[in-house]
């Protein structure tokens, strides 16, 4: 998903939240500012859909569970001011056992467990930035996975028992994407079989 540049004057979370649940059109939510979304690539969508139907594979029936990026994620910061922190549309998320919810609407999952954004020249530096330091601030995420578009890479943001974030690039089309904590094997050549690269990306 791109991200336009213009970004509106500072506003609630609740005024966002009443603006965004009004609308067709998807805004991300950041310390206080609202960010418009453009619409994604084919290469995107070819990506993040086969993601999904590997996913949905390998955690069968289990406890875990997929949520495409129609669902929002919430990452409050614990600072005085209540305007810190982040509305966002994860490309795909992941959460395992019972989901909890930011209100009564239920359109907000609080509890994820896994992130899995795919990235665009648009949001680069917004994916591995703000919005990276926003997501690892979820207790419960344990994963979070920057894919690119361009060529056969994987970033993989692994939360470690001391709480410590440890960074993985993994890269080629050989090359497998494990996620210990949800028992998940992605080989890259299937997360990006229906993508064409220039021949010196293909390792």
């Amino acid at each position: 998903m791109s991200v336009a540049q213009d970004e509106v004057p500072e506003v609630s979370p609740e005024v966002y939240l009443a603006l965004e649940r009004q609308t067709e059109e998807k805004n991300e939510y950041v310390d206080g500012h609202i960010v418009a979304m453009s619409g994604s690539s084919v290469d995107h969508d070819l990506i993040s859909g086969d993601v999904l139907g590997l996913f949905l594979q390998q955690l069968g029936t289990g406890p875990c569970v997929v949520l495409s990026s129609n669902m929002k994620v919430r990452a409050q910061l614990k600072t005085p001011s209540t305007r810190k922190g982040l509305f966002a549309y994860p490309d795909l998320t992941i959460v395992c056992g019972e989901p909890t919810f930011h209100d009564e609407r239920r359109d907000i999952i609080t509890n994820p467990k896994v992130i899995f954004e795919v990235l665009s020249p648009s949001t680069e530096d917004y994916d591995f930035g703000r919005k990276r330091e926003r997501y690892q601030g979820i207790e419960t995420l344990t994963d979070y996975l920057l894919v690119a578009q361009d060529l056969p890479w994987v970033e993989h943001w692994e939360r470690q028992p001391n709480k410590r974030w440890v960074v993985d690039t993994i890269e080629g089309l050989d090359s497998t994407l494990e996620i210990q904590t949800i028992d998940c094997k992605l080989k890259l050549a299937d997360i990006y079989r229906r993508v064409s690269f220039p021949e010196r990306t293909i390792q």
